[in-house]
């Protein structure tokens, strides 16, 4: 399967790891950022399903 017929996470994924491997960013602190993203966006996911 090519990247263009990927779903849009896998697109996005790619997207994400490229963005941060050109940063050279250590491990870990890419680990904690993600998680930091990871539970603003489950936040915003209960935010939504309570409406």
């Amino acid at each position: 399967m090519s990247l263009e017929q990927a779903p849009d996470e896998v697109k996005l994924a790619v997207d994400l790891i490229m963005l941060l491997e050109q940063n050279a960013l250590p491990t870990q602190t890419v680990l904690a950022a993600l998680e930091i993203v990871r539970q603003d966006f489950l936040h915003k996911q209960a935010l939504q399903a309570s409406e």
